[in-house]
This record gives structure tokens, sequence and C-alpha cells, in this order.
């Protein structure tokens, strides 16, 4: 039997006229959800998913308060504005698009966030309230393959889940929301030291694989039934194809849709769902600074 496609356009619409509810209820109390997307330089690739990200926020009605510098900005300056941006009460949440230009270091500029306006969970802050099961911002992929999960019905309570990749943005962050009593998942992190990685893949219930290696996964990897989220994607050279190129997953999507119970598809899977959950962490930290969300723990 083939494996049911997940479809991240659908449920990130889904999510979409949720927001746009909220975003409603606040201006009710005549609260405006402010995001600002700070973009240094003029890396197309960063541009292009800036001017998305600009256009998702006014669909939703959430006010765009991006700011624009030069590729020659310097670290000083940034964290001026960072700082300013901290301090506007207009400002609900921030991000600074990467990758930045080489004068920059990464981690000082992040960290000069606010936590609770981190809108990718990636100050040292957040970071350290996922591992310790607190509320604070989570990464936007891997909230958004958490919510892939959640409205697909497959059940992550009990279930062994092996993911590939290691990374700070998607592979650590999501194997701690996984391993969260709310999951209650048994996690294995793959890596490039993992010993015979295609036996541990066949072991998963839950598959993700978030490397950015096209075709890593073969479809004899998957384990009869089980759930498999490509969150890799990588431009493939394709003369064929309109732009030259098609972006192909970490998966072997043919052969291992024969085999999964479940399968997301490269493109239109995770990537839908990472804009969805900036726009969800927006909306949730402008009902935060209102007094109008509840803060828990796990």
């Amino acid at each position: 039997m083939a494996a049911i496609i997940i479809d991240g356009k659908a449920v990130s619409a889904d999510i979409r006229r949720e927001l746009a509810a909220r975003v409603a209820e606040l201006k009710k109390f005549g609260i405006v959800p402010g995001l600002a997307v700070v973009l240094v330089g003029d890396d197309p690739a960063s541009v292009s998913y800036v001017t998305g990200k600009e256009k998702s926020c006014a669909e939703l009605g959430i006010a765009s308060l991006g700011r624009h510098l030069s590729a020659d900005t310097s670290k000083e300056e940034l964290i001026a504005l960072i700082k300013k941006l901290n301090a506007d009460p207009a400002v609900h949440g921030i991000l600074v698009q990467i990758p930045m230009p080489k004068q920059l270091d990464e981690r000082t500029v992040i960290d000069a966030i606010d936590p609770d306006k981190d809108m990718d969970g990636l100050t040292a802050a957040n970071v350290g309230r996922l591992v310790l099961g607190e509320s604070g911002f989570v990464p936007c992929t891997p909230a958004g393959v958490l919510e892939l999960l959640a409205r697909s019905g497959v059940r992550t309570q009990g279930a062994s889940a092996v993911v590939v990749g290691r990374s700070n943005l998607v592979g650590k962050p999501l194997a701690n929301l996984l391993v969260r009593r709310s999951s209650n998942a048994t996690v294995t992190i793959c890596h490039t030291g993992t010993v015979d990685l295609a036996e541990r893949c066949r072991s998963a219930d839950i598959l993700v694989s978030c490397v950015g290696s096209p075709g890593l996964i073969k479809g004899d990897m998957v384990k009869p039934g089980a759930c498999v989220i490509d969150v890799g994607v990588t431009r493939v050279e394709d003369p064929s194809a309109k732009r030259g190129y098609r972006l192909k997953g970490d998966v072997d999507y043919e052969a291992a849709s024969k085999v999964a119970g479940w399968i997301t598809p490269v493109p239109g899977g995770v990537g839908p769902m990472t804009v969805t959950m900036l726009l969800s962490n927006t909306v949730l930290a402008a009902e935060k600074a209102a007094g109008l969300a509840a803060v828990g723990r796990e």
C-alpha cells in the first residue's frame, strides 16, 4: 500500500486560518502583532526568503517591521539596531536572517536578541529553555515537523524516533522536542559518526532526515509503515527544468513511499511549515506581551 502523503501546504493553510482568527482577536484589544526580520546584505536566496515572509505577514495582518542593511554593516551597528527593536513595544518578534556576512559573528548577534522576541528560538536562553522543558520559543522548522505529525495522526507516544542530522537549527532542537513528555518518543540522533546508518533508520517508527544530502535515505532503510519526514532540500541541476534546477530531498521518495505509512514530499512537505511557524511564534509573542497567553513548562 502506498504511503499517506503529508501535505505541508494544506496543514500550513489550516494553521494560517487559525492564526488569522487570533490576530483578529488581538486587534480587538488594539494590538497588532509586529515582526522585524533583519536582512544584512543582498544574498539572493535570503532576499527571496525575506520577501516571502513579508508577504505572509501582510496576508495575516501582521505588521512587517523589518530592516535591510548593507553587506558591510558592522557588528556594533547591527547590535545597536537589535537593541532598538528589543525596546520597541510595536515589535513582538525579531529574526535576523542567516547566513550573515563574514564580518558578523552569528552567535553574538543572535544572543543580542531579547529571548522573548527570539522568533527562531536560537538564543542561548531559548535553547536552554528547550532542553530544560521550559516555556520558550522553538525553532520554526522543528516546530513545523511536530505540527505535521500531530495533525496527520502520527503517534509519538512510545514511538522510536530517529533523527538523521544534528544541526542547531533542526536536528538537535527536534530531538529535544520529540523527547519531551508531551511527545514521549524514544529518540536516536544519527550523524557522520553513526555506524550502520541503515540499521538505525530501519528501527524507526518516525524517521526524520535533515542533512541536505540528496537521496541519502533509500527505500530499504525505511521500516514498513513508518512515518518519514524529509526536511532536507537541495538544488540539483536539471537542464529540463524551467529554472535549470529542481529541489530534491534527503529521501528517495519513489522507493520510500512504497514502504512507509506516511511521507512528506519535497517540495510541499516541511518547507511550507517553516514560515507558518514563524508567524505562529509572532502571534504567540504578541499574546504573551498582552498577557493573553498562558506560560507553562513540559
